[in-house]
């Protein structure tokens, strides 16, 4: 009976502190569409990514001249020329492939200016997250953002707003629910 007894109470403290738990819910999307800063970011990575781009399709094209030039002039080649046209083909078409690697690959150019340029923002945005959650004393914070993590939200539970406050940017409207 006294088992009986102790199951029951930790059952009972266990359900009372899983319901005391504080939680908030933001929207993160939502927080940096919001924020100048991460706007001009992107912008600039934008345009960093269009310009590098450019640079690759160049490189593209400049292998498409030279591939349909030696398809033109193949049939007046001696094949020790041939051969040696093939093989600048293949080494401009490497150089252009490798450049593209180097701009877009994983952890490459873009992957670096991003860190530059977007990652201080998104840092101060979790600061700012991580400084409500100290003050409110949220148990969890939940980013709707993503689609998966949250289903449902009250939007009284929302409190990408006040991040939003917080990094000193005015806002009018409420957040908008997905």
């Amino acid at each position: 009976m006294k088992k009986i007894s102790l199951i029951a109470a930790v059952l009972f403290s266990c359900t009372i502190s899983a319901f005391a738990q504080r939680y908030c819910v933001i929207d993160t999307k939502y927080i940096l569409d919001n924020v100048p800063d991460y706007k001009e970011a992107q912008g600039k990575l934008d345009a960093v990514a269009e310009q590098w781009q450019k640079e690759i399709d160049a490189k593209f094209l400049e292998v498409d001249k030279m591939y349909k030039s030696y398809q033109a002039e193949q049939v007046m080649l001696t094949e020790e020329l041939k051969h040696k046209r093939e093989e600048e083909i293949i080494a401009k078409e490497k150089e252009a492939k490798d450049l593209q690697k180097k701009r877009f690959g994983y952890e490459g150019d873009l992957f670096k200016k991003r860190e530059e340029l977007v990652k201080p923002v998104q840092d101060k945005v979790y600061n700012a997250v991580q400084k409500l959650a100290a003050q409110r004393m949220y148990d969890f914070v939940l980013d709707k953002s993503g689609g998966i993590t949250v289903i449902f939200s009250d939007p009284k539970l929302d409190k990408s707003d006040d991040i939003l406050r917080s990094l000193g940017i005015k806002k009018d409207a409420p957040a908008t629910g997905e």
